[in-house]
């Protein structure tokens, strides 16, 4: 047998070495996967189920107030996403101000807005130049599918996927949009 130099053979053994650190780690990414995979079906489950209980719910307290003679009425949402529909020719400054709190200095500006009884009065301030509502989850998930943007690194990357969110540390937004009832 011809003897192997001793690069090559340091270079073998390396190879190896990286080759079955590699194969550890891809296979701790599969268990994370699955691991992660379930969790996520469980809280689809949960969501599944909370969806229903808060429908029966609605149902329940119809019957009831219409057995009682009178009717019910849905509680408002949450959260409001706002739009700026108009300029700034001949605007008053505190309306001017608000708008800039809002984060809405352009028009087509959109933002997502808790809704207190400080913010709803802010809304109605600048009535005439914003337009304003309650988002179904539909709206929200294409809303930040489509327009999203996240900085990672200081980079601007789109949110095209939930582990990209993650990654932001917007920590499961879209979960956390989910599960609220205001939406």
């Amino acid at each position: 047998m011809a003897p192997v130099p001793e690069l090559l053979a340091k270079k073998a053994k390396r190879d190896e070495a990286w080759q079955a650190q590699r194969q550890a780690a891809a296979l701790e990414a599969r268990k994370k996967a699955r691991a992660q995979r379930r969790e996520i079906f469980k809280r689809a489950e949960q969501y599944v189920n909370e969806y229903r209980q808060q429908e029966k719910d609605t149902i329940r307290l119809k019957r009831e107030a219409k057995q009682k003679g009178g009717f019910y009425v849905e509680p408002e949402g949450k959260l409001a996403f706002v739009v700026r529909i108009r300029g700034l020719n001949k605007i008053h400054p505190k309306t001017k101000k608000i708008l800039q709190l809002l984060r809405l200095r352009q028009i087509n500006n959109g933002v997502f807005v808790r809704i207190t009884k400080a913010t709803l009065g802010l809304l109605k301030r600048v009535e005439p130049y914003i337009a304003w509502g309650y988002p179904n989850l539909k709206t929200v998930r294409e809303l930040i599918y489509k327009r999203g943007y996240g900085k990672i690194d200081g980079n601007r990357i789109p949110l095209t996927d939930n582990k990209i969110i993650e990654q932001v540390g917007l920590g499961g937004t879209l979960a956390q949009l989910e599960g609220q009832q205001g939406i």
